[in-house]
């Protein structure tokens, strides 16, 4: 790797890292002048409309048989609709940098689920102390045993969004890997869970707009930037630099969403939280220790195949690609 390609994919993992991890911001000031359904639909128009004009000027096209719509309508509905509601209705109790270091978890999740459908096992005793040491993290940060926890319905939401994103990539992984391309994946995605959030939006008494320009440039900011362009650029470094690369922009999301909270909201650095973040990040860390030392890295998401569509490695890997987004996932 020359000097100057190892500059531009530290460049890209750094903006990848702040797309993502400022997503909890974007929600926390959208929120000030919408209702959380609306935040979530507005969201996903935008981004499905940015990732579908990056489909068009790539030559690629969206699916047109029926059965893979039905499976895209999975991760569509676990990854991106449940998901973004329970972050939207979480940060309405939850401070942006703790909803941040919530949805870290995800790797831990996606772990415990290839646990109990018998894709992953936890033979290898670092990978069980790692997720036993990022679940005390969990508990270290909720506190229940002290009054002053944040143990709440929105952190509850916050960490079932991240339970969520890992259900997804797992399906993913086991269904969908190999059979499409990443961005048009992403882009029925978001495009299917625009069409169901707008089915309950009536329901929901939703209707009604009160725009503002704050909280109207944030949710811009949010679907554009934050959702369209992270998701493709999550892509993008998925496909030329491999899955560890993902992974390792995963590390710095909560970092980056505690931050902007602290500087551009004024929230509160909770040494507690700050405490069980770096527990969690350790966490993790030990469940992916033997795909991060030195000639033992899992690349296998890198590349393409003959079919043109990303290989994508085991589910932890998968998971480690969020979004998310969540991540990217958020």
């Amino acid at each position: 790797m020359t000097r100057s390609h190892g500059l531009r994919s530290l460049a890209r993992m750094g903006l990848l890292a702040c797309l993502f991890g400022s997503s909890f911001l974007w929600i926390k000031l959208a929120l000030g002048g919408f209702e959380p359904l609306q935040l979530v639909f507005g969201r996903l128009v935008l981004g499905a409309l940015v990732l579908f004009a990056i489909v068009k000027a790539t030559g690629k096209r969206l699916p047109r048989t029926p059965g893979m719509w039905l499976r895209i309508l999975v991760p569509a509905v676990v990854g991106n609709a449940i998901p973004f509601c329970m972050f939207a209705f979480g940060e309405r109790t939850v401070d942006s940098g703790l909803a941040g270091v919530l949805n870290a978890t995800t790797p831990l999740w996606a772990l415990l689920i290839g646990f109990l459908l018998g894709s992953e096992r936890l033979s290898n005793i670092t990978k069980t102390i790692g997720l036993l040491l990022g679940f005390g993290g969990v508990l270290v940060i909720f506190a229940p045993w002290q009054a002053s926890g944040i143990a709440s319905w929105g952190a509850a939401a916050c960490l079932l969004a991240a339970a969520s994103y890992a259900v997804s990539y797992t399906y993913i992984a086991r269904v969908l890997s190999g059979k499409i391309a990443p961005t048009v994946l992403a882009t029925g995605q978001l495009g299917m869970a625009a069409v169901l959030i707008a089915v309950t939006l009536p329901i929901g008494g939703e209707l009604k707009v009160h725009l503002s320009l704050g909280p109207s440039i944030a949710l811009a900011v949010l679907g554009i930037a934050g959702t369209g362009l992270a998701f493709w650029l999550n892509n993008v470094i998925l496909v030329e630099e491999g899955a560890v690369a993902v992974a390792s922009v995963g590390y710095l999301l909560p970092i980056v969403s505690v931050l902007l909270g602290a500087i551009a909201l004024g929230e509160p650095l909770n040494w507690r939280v700050v405490i069980g973040m770096v527990i969690v990040l350790a966490g993790i860390l030990l469940t992916r220790l033997d795909q991060l030392l030195p000639g033992r890295a899992l690349t296998r998401g890198a590349g393409r195949s003959p079919s043109g569509t990303a290989r994508t490695g085991s589910t932890a890997e998968s998971c480690a690609a969020r979004s998310t987004h969540a991540s990217p996932r958020s």
